[in-house]
């Protein structure tokens, strides 16, 4: 089986800090986004090649594919031209050859077991999650039998409440690409030519795609999400991690993520909280943040913040995004 991971988007939702790392390679719980779903491809032992479609510092992500999973044989294929998630597969055919493939959009981190597509009699599975504010969504109908009828964009009423999450097994690629060629003669959708379409394609063509609720499904596109979301993979994921030692004068709110080399001193650290290795936290208060590697935040009361690596801050109250390699100093 071949997987196709497109990630060439710039992630504006999460500027600045993608201007100098790649979303997917955004740390949740000192871990990649990305990490997530190529561990899960590890553990499920029948991939022959990992396709990823870059763009944005792809070089940043050919490294990392390459030297952290060097088990996971790799192609990269860069998209040049933004238009959607249709022309981005597209540019993987070469490379699938008839093949059956997984498709993963790399912006969520989603909980179910992929030895479904072992079992499945259908030609091919697309997960979704069910939730509340639908009209946010793509969402997908199903007939009786559980097999997909059509995705509906961001619907006005309740068609549908289960949301499609961006991850997909196809076993016909041959009709999958024959629908993707045909869905890129169609007029665009805002600017976008999309992957569901040639679904859709597949669907009128006689395919039976098999719908299936995921068991958790964590988006990390933004930086509300992006908190959010390291808080649960810290409560529920089992990511959770204390120091060794706690230094006097130092108070731990669970959940957290610290690496042992980390230095806190007369500190509040948690709840939600990821320091990276290397980290000194002096005087500080900190709650539902994400600090990077080799940072120093001293003399500061952050919360709902993403800071980088190499980063300075002092004297600071509120809420913060910087990137790599800043000094903030303020009069807290």
């Amino acid at each position: 089986m071949k997987v196709i991971i497109p990630l060439a988007g710039k992630g504006t939702r999460l500027r600045p800090h993608t201007h100098l790392v790649p979303k997917p390679m955004l740390k949740i719980a000192g871990k990649p986004v990305m990490a997530y779903i190529l561990e899960d491809l590890v553990k499920l032992g029948t991939v022959t090649e990992v396709i990823y479609v870059t763009g944005h510092l792809k070089e940043k992500v050919e490294d990392y594919a390459r030297t952290q999973f060097p088990s996971l044989p790799a192609k990269f294929v860069e998209q040049t031209v933004q238009d959607g998630t249709a022309g981005a597969v597209k540019l993987a055919e070469p490379f699938v050859k008839g093949e059956d493939v997984l498709i993963i959009f790399v912006d969520t981190i989603f909980e179910t077991d992929l030895t479904q597509i072992r079992k499945t009699t259908a030609d091919g599975i697309i997960w979704v999650k069910e939730v509340e504010d639908y009209q946010r969504f793509g969402v997908v109908v199903t007939d009786k039998d559980g097999n997909m009828t059509k995705i509906v964009e961001k619907p006005s009423t309740p068609i549908s409440k289960r949301a499609n999450i961006g991850l997909y097994y196809i076993k016909n690629s041959p009709l999958l690409f024959e629908g993707i060629d045909y869905t890129l003669t169609q007029p665009k959708h805002k600017g976008e030519y999309y992957l569901t379409d040639a679904f859709q394609y597949m669907i009128d063509k006689g395919a039976k795609l098999q719908v299936v609720d995921v068991e958790g499904w964590y988006d990390a596109g933004k930086l509300d999400t992006l908190l959010e979301t390291n808080e649960t993979v810290l409560s529920k994921m089992g990511r959770a991690r204390r120091p060794k030692a706690v230094p006097e004068g130092v108070t731990i709110k669970d959940p957290v993520y610290i690496e042992d080399d980390v230095t806190l001193s007369k500190s509040t650290v948690g709840p939600n909280v990821s320091i990276g290795a290397g980290s000194r936290i002096e005087g500080s208060t900190l709650s539902h943040t994400i600090v990077g590697k080799k940072a120093n935040v001293k003399g500061s009361t952050l919360k709902n913040s993403l800071i980088g690596d190499d980063v300075t801050i002092e004297g600071l109250k509120g809420e913060l995004t910087v990137t790599d390699h800043s000094e903030i100093r303020g009069t807290a």
